[in-house]
């Protein structure tokens, strides 16, 4: 009786071991069922990092070219044409002693709609009224220093003509002994700018030998 009790006992535990070493089978990551690199689990479901994917490289916007520049306020001024100046001329306030002209300022005013530029000294011919090709050219003797000015829209720039003067009385006379000689207009020209005929507000042009002393353009006024 103790020898089949024993047997049962041998049998039981044979049944035990065996329940258990199944029950042990079914443990995650005993056998090749999982693997490291996110394999299926035992489970069926997928691992993380089976599922998961790289991620996409950012692109780096690329910088958008700059728009050009506008051009630098300030800057350089283009000649002033011949339409886009007004000559007017006046006998200047300082003059020569004696009883011609002795001196007139001629005043351009820029009647156009931009900024424009003058340079250098005048050239002066003695003209009739309206026959400015029929002219006879003084010779001009300059003084001061040439520098461009802009004149803006409306603005004005000045030169003066200081000439020999006239001496004496009624028809006058001259130092030189030349004969004084009246012209109704006088052509000034500017560099680049065109020739311009302009008369006295107040008279004729009344001088001596044909001979001019001219200052540079200058939006300073003389006097």
């Amino acid at each position: 009786m103790r020898y089949v009790n024993g047997m049962r006992g041998s049998a039981m535990a044979v049944v035990v071991a065996s329940v258990a070493l199944a029950v042990a089978g079914c443990q995650p990551g005993e056998s090749g069922a999982d693997t490291a690199d996110g394999g299926p689990t035992a489970s069926g479901s997928v691992s993380p990092a089976a599922s998961s994917t790289p991620s996409s490289s950012l692109t780096t916007p690329t910088a958008s070219a700059p728009a050009p520049s506008a051009p630098a306020a300030g800057g350089p001024a283009s000649t002033c044409t011949a339409s886009s100046l007004k000559a007017t001329a006046r006998q200047a306030t300082v003059r020569p002693d004696g009883t011609g002209t002795g001196a007139a300022v001629v005043e351009f005013t820029n009647v156009s709609a931009h900024t424009c530029s003058l340079n250098g000294h005048p050239t002066v011919a003695g003209a009739a009224n309206g026959s400015p090709e029929l002219n006879v050219p003084l010779t001009v003797k300059q003084t001061g220093t040439v520098t461009s000015v802009k004149v803006a829209p409306g603005g004005k720039a000045w030169v003066k003509l200081t000439f020999v003067q006239v001496q004496g009385e009624g028809d006058g006379y001259c130092e030189s002994g030349s004969a004084p000689v009246l012209y109704p207009t006088m052509v000034v020209g500017l560099p680049g700018s065109g020739a311009h005929q302009v008369g006295l507000d107040d008279g004729q042009f009344a001088e001596c030998d044909d001979t001019v002393t001219v200052t540079p353009v200058s939006t300073v006024k003389p006097a």
